[in-house]
């Protein structure tokens, strides 16, 4: 007899309760299935799923090589029209034929003859042939660029890559007539606008432009606007012959010996003694130099290096000042500009204010003030990032600076008013620099019974000491400048 106990009936029930939640169990039936593994040869025929490319280095391919055919068949019809070959004279009409900025004929021109500055007329063979291998790696407008200027072997480019391209745009652009008959301006015009490029376009320091840093950049876009003006003033941007003039006069004031190299001394009598001589230091130290030249302390500073540091001095908001700056008042190194450092600087500032017979504010005082503009994430420090989000760090940087500038600025009622451009734009702080200073610099030339609605045509009769002065004839500027007097 079966002892129907309190546990054999669980044992049941839980039993009869598996076979009823189990879908894959038979009715009636109280063997469970054995687990069984897919078939080895399954596994195997999964497809794995492909992931669409998404990073294209040097420009998307275009989903054919249709337009790059025609562009050739357009260019095979231009080198017909000069038998076969072109020199470059010609190479406007083909760069209109496949389609790419006319300003880049001079560097395009010695990519394909393998030579810099080259003479000797190309055939369509040999376009043809670096066509095909520029379109074969070059997708876009800044990667075939950067090829068109460095070649097939580099994919950056150096600031000796652009010697012959501006050479090229002073020997061509209409605007620039009175500028080819003064020889001995050339190098330096040519310097200004590379040093100009590399600290708006390098944002990596490195001393080489990739395509990347193209892409980010409005440099490819300012070289076309070059077709539509003949005044390069226009431009503002990189190829000013104003900005060249402005810069290059601050530069002569400075430089009384003429050996276009100026010291520590020298650099005290900038903007009437502004800088403070341990910023002088700091500027002489390497630390704003860009490539191999970084952190190698100088004795002199030659031209492009002024150039850059009048382009900081003068315009504080712009994204390449803030490191130049940043990296000066960082004298650990260590990315954060620390109360210790931020007193170093400003002590010789209140000191001179104070030898001026101003008084000074104390850096307690200074610090809060300043701290409370930036807004830093951390209390006692302020980091790159800090200074890049903050609207106001021209005022940051005067503090630590420039002494008149920072007084300026103390002591004047509210934030200065910007200016708009003819396009209704907000002016930057170096247009308008620039603006004021070569306005003031045509009236130093100026004689006080002259005015300044001569002509171009008087200009051209008169003789090349006149005195005579017109704004809308840069010629007669350049001829009678005290540089040229000098050479």
């Amino acid at each position: 007899m079966t002892v129907d106990s309190p546990i054999t009936r669980l044992a049941d029930t839980f039993s009869k309760l598996r076979m009823n939640d189990s879908p894959s169990l038979p009715v009636g039936s109280r063997t469970l299935p054995l687990a069984t593994k897919a078939p080895r040869n399954h596994l195997h025929k999964r497809v794995p799923e492909v992931i669409p490319r998404f990073h294209f280095p040097q420009g998307k391919p275009p989903s054919s090589a249709s337009e790059n055919e025609s562009a050739l068949k357009r260019a095979a019809a231009v080198f017909a029209r000069f038998s076969g070959c072109v020199s470059i004279e010609n190479m406007p009409d083909v760069m209109l034929a496949v389609n790419l900025p006319i300003y880049w004929k001079r560097p395009l021109y010695d990519s394909v003859a393998n030579t810099r500055n080259a003479q000797h007329p190309i055939t369509f063979q040999d376009f043809a042939h670096w066509w095909n291998g520029m379109t074969s790696v070059a997708h876009d407008e800044a990667s075939r660029f950067v090829f068109t200027m460095a070649g097939p072997t580099r994919r950056y480019i150096e600031k000796a890559d652009f010697e012959p391209f501006l050479q090229d745009l002073i020997d061509t652009f209409p605007g620039l007539h009175f500028l080819r008959e003064a020889k001995e301006f050339h190098s330096r015009y040519v310097q200004t606008v590379i040093v100009r490029i590399f600290y708006s376009v390098n944002r990596s320091w490195s001393g080489r432009i990739t395509a990347a840093e193209l892409r980010q950049s409005n440099f490819l876009q300012t070289l076309v606007r070059l077709e539509d003006t003949d005044d390069i003033n226009t431009v503002t941007d990189y190829f000013s012959y104003e900005h060249f003039y402005v810069i290059y006069c601050k530069f002569w004031e400075l430089d009384k010996d003429h050996d276009l190299l100026i010291d520590k001394l020298d650099m005290t009598k900038h903007g009437n003694g502004a800088i403070p001589s341990r910023v002088i230091d700091r500027v002489f130290s390497g630390a704003v130099s860009r490539g191999l030249g970084r952190g190698r302390p100088m004795d002199k500073l030659n031209y492009t290096d002024f150039v850059a540091f009048i382009l900081a001095e003068e315009d504080k908001r712009h994204p390449t000042s803030i490191e130049y700056w940043f990296r000066c008042l960082d004298i650990d190194g260590d990315g954060v500009l620390s109360l210790y450092e931020l007193e170093y600087f400003y002590s010789e500032v209140a000191r001179k204010m104070e030898a001026m017979g101003i008084e000074s504010m104390k850096f307690q005082d200074v610090a809060c003030q300043l701290l409370d503009i930036v807004n830093p994430k951390l209390e006692d420090r302020v980091t790159l990032s800090d200074i890049k989000k903050c609207q106001m760090c021209t005022r940051f940087f005067n503090a630590f600076i420039n002494v008149h500038k920072y007084y300026e600025q103390e002591s004047a009622d509210g934030e200065r008013a910007s200016v708009k451009t003819d396009l209704d734009e907000e002016m930057s702080d170096w247009d308008r620099f620039c603006a004021e200073e070569y306005e003031l610099l045509m009236q130093e030339e100026q004689p006080d019974d002259m005015e300044l609605t001569c002509d171009i045509a008087s200009d051209e009769e008169s003789s090349p000491g006149s005195t005579s002065l017109s704004r809308s004839n840069p010629e007669s500027q350049l001829r009678r400048s005290p540089l040229l007097d000098t050479l």
